[in-house]
């Protein structure tokens, strides 16, 4: 058995690569339709749904890398002539249609890939490689730019894959020739085709077709950033004696093992404190967070849905505090207010102070049970207990009136 082309037939390792690649995708594509129907309201549903995705990533890695083995050994190899050079219009197609393919096989996986690396989330990869990839930062614009991409390089691998299939059965009912005997064994030599002549009209055909659904995303909106369904509160100013210049909320949660880090863009402070003051109560503050502006990465929705914040039924979050100086820094003595749980909470904080402009940096870790988010989590196999939080802010004394 020949291992390379012949200009009349496949070798071995190029029925190899064909029958190793459409194996990958017939499973890889049903795997994900079945991702993304599958429930997420239990422990256990989100953990088949993750474990669905995650085959769905490993196996897109793995077309990733079989298609540039592919590729390479094609460019090496003669490519046998078309069983019908007379017709030129199907032989014109059937090339762009392997244009089509073979640049769909590498880009489809490459674009899945680049967004779950932009992105923050549940499902890993499984392949030994890590989660992020070179110059791929942790991005919402950039995992939704990959994100669209994946979508309409997906639906062009599809489409050609049927083509593709339509075409080899209209080779082996019609025309009854030995167009797919010759990816199955080979097939006997035909030494009467004549050479084959290949120009670069198929290929500029597929560039336009990508192009022309790259630009029709555009248009639709693929590559912009999701946006959640959960409606944010539109919170109302603040009067304060030290406002807000910059700062940010973050919070981390563990995931299936792995970090998912986002956080609120929207909240406001109203700050009362007093620097001269060296021990004691020395001010207070009260701190309402916009619930819906909360960005979690591919968990957004899930995060603010009924199981967790529902943002719907309860808009903001609340923490009064009073600020007490001491020997050893400053601690906000409290309390944390998320859907209807009130609880407790003392948070230490580091705190600079230049003139009138004063920096603020807290760590805390909270146990999102006390707040009855994830009850339908009940164990940590899916999503842990704790949940870290950092705040920074900036904030200048108000110029009295």
């Amino acid at each position: 058995m020949a291992m390379s082309n012949t200009h009349t037939r496949y070798g071995s390792v190029t029925r190899l690569f064909h029958w190793l690649t459409a194996l990958l995708v017939i499973t890889l594509i049903p795997v994900a339709l079945i991702a993304n129907e599958l429930p997420f309201e239990t422990s256990e549903q989100l953990a088949r749904k993750a474990w669905f995705f995650s085959l769905h990533k490993t196996l897109g890695v793995s077309v990733f890398f079989v298609a540039l083995a592919r590729i390479a050994w094609a460019l090496s190899q003669p490519k046998p002539a078309p069983l019908h050079p007379d017709q030129k219009a199907e032989t014109f197609m059937a090339e762009t249609a392997h244009w089509l393919l073979y640049g769909s096989l590498v880009l489809a996986p490459m674009s899945g890939w680049m967004h779950h690396a932009a992105t923050t989330g549940f499902a890993p990869i499984w392949w030994p490689l890590g989660q992020g990839l070179p110059f791929i930062p942790k991005s919402e614009a950039i995992a939704a730019l990959f994100g669209g991409a994946h979508w309409v390089f997906g639906k062009i691998m599809a489409v050609t894959i049927a083509l593709h299939v339509l075409g080899a059965i209209k080779h082996q009912v019609i025309d009854r020739d030995a167009t797919l005997r010759r990816m199955l064994n080979g097939a006997p030599e035909l030494a009467t085709l004549p050479r084959a002549r290949h120009s670069t009209t198929p290929l500029l055909a597929a560039l336009a077709v990508w192009a022309i659904t790259l630009g029709a995303g555009t248009a639709f909106g693929l590559y912009s950033p999701h946006t959640s369904t959960a409606q944010a509160a539109e919170l109302e100013d603040v009067t304060s004696d030290w406002r807000v210049q910059d700062g940010s909320i973050v919070i981390a949660v563990t995931q299936f093992g792995s970090l998912v880090e986002g956080s609120f863009s929207d909240w406001t402070a109203d700050i009362s404190f007093d620097p001269a003051l060296i021990s004691g109560p020395s001010g207070d503050v009260e701190v309402v967070i916009s619930v819906g502006s909360l960005m979690l990465g591919s968990v957004t929705d899930q995060a603010l849905g009924p199981d967790f914040f529902d943002a719907s039924s309860f808009a903001t979050a609340t923490y009064r505090a009073d600020l007490i100086t001491g020997v050893d820094g400053f601690i906000a003595k409290g309390t944390l207010t998320i859907k209807d749980q009130t609880v407790p909470l003392d948070m230490p904080f580091r705190l600079s102070v230049n003139g009138d402009t004063a920096f603020l940096h807290a760590n805390h870790t909270l146990d999102r049970r006390d707040f009855a988010i994830g009850d339908n989590m009940p164990d940590e196999s899916s999503l842990a207990f704790s949940v870290k939080v950092n705040v920074e802010l900036t904030a200048t004394r108000a110029v009295a009136e």
